[in-house]
């Protein structure tokens, strides 16, 4: 069959069953369309064009192209290539920028139908498309450039920037992102590759008897299988505790349905899957443990050696019994939260190759030194023997803290001397990574008859899943921010991590206090309701001031911003008929007596060449801006003269990148660097400094470890705060949602906005659709489609309002703003939800039919569209 592809008259004569998308990637070579969820068609990633309609490539066959035109970002030509790159960049509408080239080519061919789109139209263009990083109002803005300019034949064109701390500096590498050219791990193309596929366990807790691979062995392409016999090292991984095997041998038990059982590599990827089909494993299937509570008893069967209890943290301040005594008003509620999955645009994929005696690994997780450990372990190497490169990848949001392809990818090309790629389906992403605890909680709290708090006391249980991640962490932070911003002087905290059967669960973005958050909140309300207070005034008179104390028994000596973002959304308030109101505090780096460090360099290769290395993992939030920006602010060096590494081979070590804390950390880091640059600068051209080098470090090594005995806690270095507005329409519609975000310093504005209304989003759908269902330990669905994302046009109006109260450790003042974004937002909404019909929601999700979801009002015509 023939077709025009980008222009040119092309042939293909293979299975017409083929799907476009795979024509593509792997025979036309063009990389721009992704594969984010091939076949479910839910992502939007891989949308091209084909005439004049978007289509989704992984479902469109080759036989529906013969005698049309294919076009994708590549075929766009050099204007509108530019018009919507620079548009998308100016509005800030990338972050990680995985969804993005599906999204222009969506636009492309909304914008030649319809030159003069409204926001409505745009909104519902983008249905087939999902965006997990932006809120999508930036998409929106960025669509809505690009079809005026295209319109008027006009350009678009970049700021000619300084890269100053405080101002719009575009994000850095953004118009490759936008135009699909950026290549992620599985965009990497190497010679002599083979391709690797996993067998996950068929059963959630069972006994392997045997693994048989013979048949498997002798299929077509297939090149070697490996099972847990195979691994040279130690194959008990994990990031805290290593109790989660690569892979489960003969004789031992699973714990969850994402056990992987062996490893095929093969020619290609259809070998590696057809022959991980034809493997035989023999069970002893054994009942599996999936109520945390059930768990906790004694009689349960033992996950783990040492029982089921994976951590328990606990705190307490004060008398209990005298603050009960003496409390006017006393609420009281035990909440539910739900299971969810992170739904980054990009599943998990790594590429290994031999490197000399070692191995080199391109990885898209989230800490590639916390890589080199858990694959130098595996191998049995020392760790310069390993060298890990990240590759930026397609969001992470903590669903790739934990070594997923990594560890698999490494054992085979180690062992084969071949270059190997281990890639996930999203079927198989969604059964193997971590996901969000769900957790119980018992809460009961009390005010006085002036409305000032007297205690909290709580209990929270979490399902930490199979194996530990980091939800002994989880648990630990959802105690630690019981009392949320407020000042409560008696407190008693007691949170659990409990193993079972499910699918694990550790970091994502809120990693823990989200949870707290709607349970506090929804009480404060029934507080103000019970003792007729207001409920703005209430939150405000208890907020956290500089010396009042965290549940921890933190004293916050500088930065508490948390009355500031009440004052940001006062007026908007009382204005409201139906509001939902919520505050919100979380932490800036991991503390609790663990160090939170970094290293970070400074060279100056050339005279218009600057190389800025730290070990920080960039996933669309815009670390490597931030570090562009620190060091144009210090030296005043030109920003398009620095060029940003992450590699282990640096030694620029830094840890996982979590806890809000990579800008705090790698901005002291790099102004620790730039001392002595920007001294040699005063009398020194860049030309004359070429081969130097600047070593910067900064460690905050002086936090608490719980229970410690000591005259003063420091739980953590830095809190950031926050307050959010849900307001409903006489329809009982999400309305607007109004946020107001301490940062303590705002780094750059477009990116701050664009964090804060994609956590939003990330909120809203943890308050009201999402969630991901287990039956007896198994996903009920692995379809993306199932996970109940928000598309563009069931988001509601936001307003993200900037507070800068300066933090006394952060570079320039600056808190951490990645996560708090959604830690109010399910409490506001169920305030919301509360004052108009008047029920109390204690479960997530609140379940609402997304139809009339939200109400938008156009602001051209003031009409209201659903």
């Amino acid at each position: 069959m023939k077709f025009t592809l980008n222009g040119q008259l092309v042939e293909f004569s293979g299975d017409p069953e083929t799907p476009l998308l795979t024509y593509l990637r792997d025979e036309a070579g063009i990389l721009s369309a992704k594969d984010g969820c091939a076949p479910q068609a839910a992502c939007g990633a891989c949308t091209v064009q084909l005439d004049d309609k978007a289509v989704l490539g992984c479902v469109t066959k080759m036989e529906r192209v013969e005698g049309k035109a294919v076009i994708t970002t590549e075929g766009l030509g050099e204007y509108r290539q530019e018009v919507f790159a620079n548009s998308f960049v100016n509005c800030g509408g990338v972050q990680c920028g995985y969804c993005i080239p599906g999204i222009v080519m969506q636009s492309n061919a909304l914008i030649s139908k319809n030159p003069e789109p409204s926001r409505d139209d745009i909104e519902k263009a983008l249905t087939p498309n999902l965006c997990r990083c932006t809120g999508y109002k930036k998409i929106v803005d960025a669509v809505e450039m690009a079809a005026e300019a295209i319109r008027k034949e006009e350009e678009v064109k970049l700021p000619q920037t300084n890269g100053r701390v405080g101002t719009f500096q575009p994000k850095y590498q953004a118009t490759k992102l936008v135009l699909g050219q950026h290549h992620y791990t599985d965009d990497i193309r190497l010679p002599g590759m083979k391709v690797g596929a996993l067998k996950f366990s068929d059963h959630p807790r069972a006994t392997v008897l045997k693994i048989d691979t013979s048949a498997a062995e002798k299929m077509h392409g297939v090149i070697r299988i490996f099972t847990a016999q195979d691994v040279p090292g130690d194959r008990q991984i994990g990031l805290i505790k290593q109790d989660w095997p690569l892979m489960i041998a003969e004789g031992e038990t699973t714990r969850y349905v994402g056990d992987v059982l062996a490893l095929v590599v093969a020619a290609t990827d259809t070998a590696a899957r057809n022959a991980i089909a034809e493997i035989k494993v023999e069970y002893d299937v054994l009942e599996p443990l999936t109520d945390m509570h059930k768990a906790l008893l004694p009689d349960a069967p033992l996950l783990h050696p040492q029982g089921n209890k994976l951590s328990r943290s606990y705190t307490s301040r004060g008398d209990m019994a005298a603050a009960e005594a003496r409390s006017a008003f006393i609420a009281q509620g035990i909440f539910e939260t739900q299971m969810i999955e992170h739904g980054f645009m990009e599943p998990e994929c790594t590429v290994a190759r031999p490197l000399d005696d070692g191995v080199e690994v391109f990885s898209s997780g989230q800490g590639i030194f916390d890589d080199r450990i858990q694959i130098a372990k595996v191998l049995g190497l020392p760790l310069q023997k390993v060298r890990v490169v990240l590759v930026p990848n397609g969001g992470g949001f903590g669903g790739k803290e934990d070594l997923t392809t990594q560890g698999h990818a490494a054992l085979a090309a180690y062992l084969m001397q071949v270059p190997v790629k281990v890639r996930l389906t999203r079927d198989e992403s969604i059964v193997m990574h971590p996901k969000r605890h769900p957790i119980w909680m018992d809460y009961k709290i009390g005010c006085d008859a002036n409305g000032l708090l007297t205690f909290v006391k709580v209990r929270f249980v979490g399902d930490t899943g199979a194996y530990a991640s980091v939800g002994m962490k989880v648990l630990e932070r959802s105690a630690g921010h019981a009392t949320g911003a407020y000042n409560v002087p008696v407190t008693d905290v007691e949170a659990i991590a409990v193993y079972t059967n499910n699918l694990p669960c550790g970091a994502m973005r809120g990693f823990g206090v989200n949870q707290s958050a709607f349970g506090l909140e929804s009480l404060i309300d029934e507080l103000c309701e019970q003792g007729g207070f207001d409920r703005w005034q209430f939150r405000y008179d208890n907020a956290l001031q500089n010396g009042d104390m965290t549940a921890t028994g933190q004293v916050i000596e500088g930065g508490a911003g948390a009355r500031d973002t009440l004052l940001a959304v006062k007026d908007a308030y009382y204005a409201a008929k139906y509001a939902g109101i919520a505050c919100g505090i979380k932490n800036t780096g991991i503390g609790n007596g663990m160090p939170d460090e970094s290293k970070a360099r400074v060279q100056i290769l050339a005279p218009d060449k600057v190389l800025v290395d730290h070990g920080w993992t960039e996933m669309g939030q815009g670390v490597n801006t931030v570090a562009q920006q620190v060091v144009c602010n210090e030296t005043g060096i030109d920003p398009n003269f620095i060029e940003v590494r992450i590699d282990t081979v640096s030694e620029q070590e830094a840890g996982m990148t979590t806890a809000s804390r990579a800008t705090s950390l790698v901005g002291n880091a790099l102004i620790d660097a730039c001392k002595q640059l920007k001294e040699d600068l005063k009398s020194h051209s860049l030309a004359e400094l070429v081969g130097r080098s600047y070593e910067g470090f900064f460690r905050v090594d002086w936090t608490t470890k719980p229970g410690a005995m000591v005259e003063k806690v420091y739980t953590h270095y830095s809190y950031s705060y926050a307050t959010q507005l849900v307001t409903l329409d006489d329809d009982g519609r999400i309305q607007k949602i109004t946020a107001a975000h301490d940062a303590g310093k705002i780094f750059n504005p477009v990116l701050f906005e664009g964090q804060l209304e994609g956590s939003i989003h990330m909120g809203l759908g943890y308050a009201i659709s999402e969630e991901l269902v287990l039956e007896n330990g198994r996903p009920k669905s692995t379809r993306l489609r199932d996970c109940g994302i928000l598309r563009a046009k069931e988001m509601p109006e936001m307003e993200i309002i900037g507070v800068e109260v300066p933090d006394p450790y952060g570079p320039y003042g600056a808190k951490g703003v990645g996560e708090i974004g959604l830690v109010p937002t399910a409490g506001a909404v169920a305030n919301a939800l509360y004052q108009y019909d008047g029920v109390r929601r204690y479960k997530l999700p609140m379940r609402i039919p997304k139809r009339g979801l939200t109400r938008r009002v156009n602001g051209s015509n003031g009409n209201a569209s659903e």
